[in-house]
C-alpha cells in the first residue's frame, strides 16, 4: 500500500484548484497517444458539494490527458450497475469507478474484470480484489485521527454522537479507526449514538436533531463528512446547546473550512479528503492504457488534520468545493 506525501498531498488537500503540474500533466506525447483513448466514469449523483467536484475534476483530467470521457452518474446502485454494463459493451478503454455502495457494486467490478477492461477504482471500495488499481484517502486515519483530537480535547471523558454515512467501505472505515482509538485508548468516552447521515448538509441537520432530543449532555460530535458537520452546526446553534463543546468533520469544504476559521462558540477541526485525488484516479487509468502499471495496486493519500491554527493553509474562498 503507497502512502504519497509531500508535494503531491500538499497539492491535494487544498480544495482550490491548484495542481502538482508534474502529477497531472500528460506523459511526453500523451495527446498523441490518448487522441483515441476512452475512459468510462462512473460515478454516484452529485448529490452534494463534494462529489460535484469529484466529477467535475474527473472531466477536467481526462480533457487535459487528452482522452476521450464517458461519463455516467446514477441516483442508486442498480442505476450504477447498468451505467458499467453499458461502459462494458461499449468497450471502453479503460474505466474509473466510485461505487455508490461497496457490496452492492462488487459484481459490476467482476464484470469489468471478467470484460478485461482495466478498472481504477476511486473512494469507496469493491468487496473483493477485482480492480486494477485503487485510489483513495486514509479513511482509517480520519477516524484515528478524530479519535486522537477529540479524546485530548476532552481530556479522555465525555459524550460523544457520530454522524456516518451510508453502507461502504468509506463509512466502515471512518467509524471503525474512531472507535477503535476511543475504545482502547480513551475509555472513559462513550459513544451515545450513531446515525447515518447520507454525506449531505440536510439529513446532517436531522440528524443531530433527533441527537439533541434524545441526549441532555452531548460534549462533541464525530461526523464523518464535511457536508454534515456544517448540518449538525446549524441544528447545534439553533439549539441553543452549550454543552457541546467540539465538532469534527471531513473532506475539506470550504464552507467547513470558513467555519474553523471564524467560530468562537464551538471548536471545530477536519481532516482532509480532497475531490482532487480524482485526478490521480483518472491519471492511473490513462497511464494504465498506456502501458504504464501502477507502482503499487493501492494508492492512499493521508488525511491532514485542519484546525484554526492551520486553516488559512487550506481555505479558499473561490475553490469549487
Amino acid at each position: 500500500m503507497l502512502a504519497l506525501t509531500g508535494v503531491l498531498a500538499a497539492s491535494l488537500v487544498g480544495c482550490g484548484g491548484q495542481e502538482a503540474s508534474q502529477q497531472n500533466a500528460p506523459s511526453q506525447g500523451a495527446s498523441g497517444q490518448n487522441a483515441q483513448k476512452v475512459i468510462g466514469m462512473s460515478f454516484p449523483h452529485a448529490d452534494h458539494g463534494w462529489m460535484g467536484a469529484v466529477i467535475d475534476y474527473a472531466k477536467q483530467q481526462g480533457e487535459e490527458l487528452g482522452v476521450k470521457v464517458e461519463m455516467t452518474t446514477a441516483d442508486n446502485p442498480n442505476k450504477q450497475t447498468n451505467d458499467v454494463e453499458d461502459l462494458v459493451t461499449k468497450k471502453v478503454d479503460a474505466l474509473v469507478m466510485l461505487p455508490m455502495e461497496t457490496d452492492a457494486l462488487t459484481p459490476a467490478a467482476d464484470k469489468v474484470k471478467a470484460a478485461n477492461i482495466p478498472l481504477v477504482v476511486f473512494d469507496r471500495e469493491v468487496a473483493n480484489g477485482n480492480y486494477t488499481a485503487l485510489v483513495k484517502g486514509d479513511n482509517v486515519g480520519i477516524g484515528k485521527n478524530a479519535a486522537e483530537f477529540l479524546g485530548e480535547q476532552l481530556k479522555g471523558k465525555g459524550n460523544v454522537v457520530i454522524i456516518s454515512g451510508p453502507p461502504s467501505s468509506v463509512t466502515t472505515q471512518r467509524v471503525q479507526g474512531f472507535t477503535e482509538v476511543i475504545n482502547t485508548k480513551y475509555p472513559d468516552i462513550k459513544i451515545l449514538a450513531d446515525q447515518n447521515g447520507e454525506f449531505r448538509k440536510e439529513k446532517g441537520y436531522e440528524v443531530m436533531q433527533n441527537f439533541l432530543q434524545a441526549h441532555s449532555q452531548i460534549d462533541a460530535v464525530y461526523t464523518i463528512d464535511d457536508e454534515m458537520a456544517l448540518g449538525a452546526l446549524q441544528a447545534i446553534r439553533e439549539a441553543k446547546r452549550t454543552d457541546i463543546k467540539y465538532v469534527t468533520g471531513a473532506g475539506g469544504a470550504k464552507d467547513f473550512y470558513k467555519e474553523i476559521k471564524d467560530a468562537t462558540d464551538i471548536t471545530l477541526a477536519t481532516f482532509t479528503y480532497s475531490p482532487l485525488m480524482v485526478k490521480e484516479a483518472v491519471k492511473v487509468a490513462v497511464d494504465i492504457v498506456n502501458g504504464k502499471q501502477p507502482a503499487q495496486k493501492d494508492t492512499v493519500l493521508p488525511a491532514e488534520k485542519v484546525t484554526k491554527e492551520n486553516v488559512d493553509q487550506y481555505y479558499k474562498a473561490d475553490a469549487e468545493y
